[in-house]
């Protein structure tokens, strides 16, 4: 297969597959539903650490060590920046004057679930397209990674939506456009890709960045905080198979042998 077409179907995988599939869990009954969302995601914080630190931060150390890129300053640079980004969007969210009508409620929250989720996407098209760019490999990786943690995110949406008083069908349609801009990202990263192609080792950091905030600031605190212990044992171990799974998976890709 040509890189275009692994890109486009590694996009279809990372974005609609988890789309399909959080709508599909969503099916479930609600308890149901909620506590293998909560699992997903501790995976999901696994596959996110595990995907940084063994395949983006090696890449971009590989790849721009010649041209004498600040590799951990890139990714204290990507995390910095979705911290930002996560606080705008809390900002923007919290109105000064407390909102009492139904209507206006979901007038306000459901505008911004899709805008975040749109711009979620997108990044996620140019991840996937930039990291298939440097090898096959490290981009079906970076998909896993993806796809784990947008499943969860999926549910969350899917779920937010549907309590805000969204039909089922317009609920669908909205993910199914806001999943659209993941091949919008990728298809731009592509086509100017060779114009871009020095500054792939910082995007890779940044990238990394990205992975760790997710992961660290998210995702790991609920595991931590959590009340019941035997769930948070278990979350922890999932986790952990989280990471493993994703090493695991490289290593089989990277050296079949």
């Amino acid at each position: 297969m040509s890189e275009l077409t692994y890109i486009l179907l590694f996009t279809f995988i990372g974005s609609i597959g988890a789309l399909v599939g959080g709508g599909a869990i969503l099916l479930l009954k609600k308890e149901v539903s909620i506590k293998v969302s909560s699992y997903l995601t501790s995976f999901a914080a696994g596959t996110l650490l595990a995907v940084a630190f063994f395949d983006l931060l090696p890449e971009a150390f590989h790849g721009g060590e010649e041209a004498g890129v600040n590799v951990f300053g890139f990714a204290l640079g990507g995390l910095l920046l979705f911290f930002i980004l996560e606080r705008l969007i809390h900002t923007f969210h919290q109105h000064p004057h407390q909102v009492h009508e139904h209507e206006k409620e979901v007038k306000a929250t459901v505008p911004l679930i899709v805008i975040g989720d749109t711009v979620h996407n997108f990044i996620d098209g140019v991840v996937i397209a930039a990291t298939f760019m440097v090898s096959i490999p490290l981009g079906i990786i970076t998909t896993l990674a993806v796809f784990a943690h947008e499943l969860p995110q999926e549910i969350g949406d899917f779920a937010l939506l549907l309590h805000k008083g969204v039909s089922r069908s317009t609920v669908i349609l909205i993910n199914v456009l806001s999943a659209a801009a993941a091949f919008i990202g990728a298809l731009l990263t592509f086509a100017f890709g060779n114009f871009l192609e020095g500054a792939i080792p910082m995007f890779l950091a940044l990238t990394a960045g990205f992975f760790i905030y997710i992961a660290t600031s998210d995702i790991m605190p609920e595991i931590q905080y959590e009340r019941n212990r035997k769930a948070g044992l278990i979350k922890s171990a999932v986790l952990l198979l989280g990471v493993a799974a994703l090493y695991l998976t490289f290593r089989l890709i990277a050296h079949p042998e």
